[in-house]
């Protein structure tokens, strides 16, 4: 269990809802998903389906809403991205013991890139800022950041890696990531807000034959500073596909810096949060950290 009161859910579960809710689907099989994500659990659903289940408890209306909200913006960015990405095909409501409604999507084909040898490849650093520039290129209509996670003003985020430095302590040289922080937090901007998929951890990307697939897990996709999307740079990349990115980009050093910034803020949480409950994403943190130190 990655978080306290964690939703248990199993494939008996799903394949129950799946007869209740969607029976044409009955005679598919059914099967977990190994993932590292951190807040569904995913099921297949034949050949060509994958259910999400949030693993978070919370107001059955709320959770209704924000897959509503994720449907709506997976629906635009497929519109919009040159690789395929996810296509929102249904969602499900409580039942069978399961007490929040869930979606299924199509199910994308690929590799994670946890998996695949391209942290060194210049030519999938190239794709993934061709998939970057494709959402910045999208008219934003006016729109402008909303919320509290990760997009709208770097100092926004202080508290939040405070917290992750002191409960990092032992694990990796805090004084020396208190002090880049302390740098990169007033890195100045004035970029207006662009469309960007705020997520694109190695997880979340497929590949195939070396190269960009697909990219997954698409709910976040939202309006917010273009920085949000150099994650890559340093959760993924070698210095040398490293610099093929940003030279794809076209990223100032502002924009780079704060790029640095978003990646260390979405690190220094995951690094102590998730050491023995989900190594892989704790280990990605180490990496990113590691790689902002010596960059």
């Amino acid at each position: 269990m990655m978080h306290a009161g964690q939703l248990d859910v199993s494939v008996g579960l799903v394949s129950e809802l799946i007869s209740e809710q969607f029976p044409a689907w009955s005679g598919l099989a059914v099967r977990a998903v190994p993932s590292h994500g951190t807040v569904n659990a995913l099921f297949r659903i034949g050949a060509e389906l994958v259910a999400r289940f949030p693993i978070l408890p919370g107001d059955p209306a709320e959770i209704r809403a924000e897959l509503d909200d994720e449907a709506t913006a997976a629906r635009r960015l497929r519109a919009i991205s040159p690789y395929p990405t996810p296509e929102p095909v249904a969602i499900g409501a409580p039942g069978a013991g399961y007490p929040l409604p869930w979606a299924v999507y199509s199910w994308l084909p690929g590799t994670i890139a946890y998996d695949a040898e391209v942290s060194g490849s210049t030519a999938f650093a190239e794709d993934l800022a061709r998939f970057v520039l494709a959402l910045r290129a999208e008219p934003t209509e006016g729109r402008v950041f909303t919320g509290s996670w990760r997009g709208g003003t770097l100092t926004s985020q202080d508290t939040y890696v405070a917290e992750g430095l002191e409960k990092s302590r032992g694990m990796i040289d805090i004084d020396a990531l208190a002090r880049l922080w302390a740098e990169l937090r007033t890195a100045p901007r004035t970029e207006p807000d662009v469309w960007t998929h705020r997520d694109l951890m190695p997880g979340n990307l497929l590949v195939a034959d070396g190269r960009l697939a697909a990219v997954i897990d698409v709910g976040g996709f939202a309006v917010a500073d273009p920085a949000m999307d150099l994650q890559p740079a340093w959760n993924l990349l070698d210095p040398t596909a490293r610099k093929a990115f940003r030279e794809a980009l076209g990223s100032d050093d502002a924009e780079w810096r704060r790029g640095m910034a978003w990646s260390f803020a979405q690190a220094i949480g995951c690094l102590w949060y998730y050491v023995d409950t989900n190594p892989v994403m704790s280990r990605t943190a180490h990496h990113t950290l590691t790689a902002l130190l010596d960059a």
